[in-house]
């Protein structure tokens, strides 16, 4: 009988925790647009990516780190090179994001403000990537709606009246990588950490 007990035991424990491995793959943001919650294995579509790249992927943890640089708190520092993006905090500190930056001839640089954040944002490609995408045989819609599918992912941070967003990504195993039409990239957590700390007017400097 004790065997059989501690065998049920074992079973549960190692189901309990295949439920937590199996929550632990899950990211789940309130939608306000739907007025629901939503959710996705991350897990699964990094091992998408990866597959289809024959590449691995590695995350990039958001961290605190000293900073004594010449921007003020608030301030959200984004260095091409590094390929990381600071959001400057009082007391000499800095949150560091791991983010994907523009492709070889789509880099840029600049200071500018925020002017509108939006959760879940719909998406319409410019025009003159619609036909620089389409002379590569790569069909784009005019509009997509916002969700999990779409490439600027849970949230956008706009800059100014420039074509370029900071904003969340379908792809996660690209963050760290020169990829992006100039747009700055960082995984949908990372994106919605820096979005509930980050206002409108919010002064972002782009460092090329």
């Amino acid at each position: 009988m004790r065997k059989q007990i501690l065998v049920a035991i074992g079973v549960l424990a190692g189901a309990l925790i295949g439920v937590q491995a199996a929550q632990a793959k899950m990211q789940t943001y309130y939608d306000n647009g739907l007025k629901k919650f939503v959710s996705y294995d991350v897990q699964a579509v990094m091992a998408r990516g990866a597959q289809a790249r024959g590449t691995s992927y590695t995350p990039i943890p958001r961290e605190t780190v000293a900073y004594d640089g010449p921007y003020s708190a608030g301030t959200i520092v984004v260095n091409t090179k590094e390929r990381r993006l600071y959001y400057v905090m009082d007391g000499g500190k800095a949150l560091k994001y791991g983010i994907g930056v523009g492709r070889e001839g789509f880099t840029w640089q600049g200071t500018d403000r925020i002017s509108r954040k939006a959760e879940w944002p719909g998406w319409t490609p410019p025009a003159v990537m619609i036909e620089r995408e389409k002379a590569k045989g790569r069909i784009l819609p005019a509009y997509m709606k916002g969700g999990i599918k779409n490439p600027l992912g849970a949230r956008a941070l706009y800059i100014g009246a420039r074509i370029y967003r900071i904003h969340g990504s379908n792809e996660p195993w690209t963050i760290g990588q020169a990829v992006s039409s100039g747009c700055i990239r960082l995984t949908n957590d990372d994106i919605t950490d820096l979005y509930d700390r980050v206002k409108v007017g919010t002064k972002v400097v782009v460092l090329n």
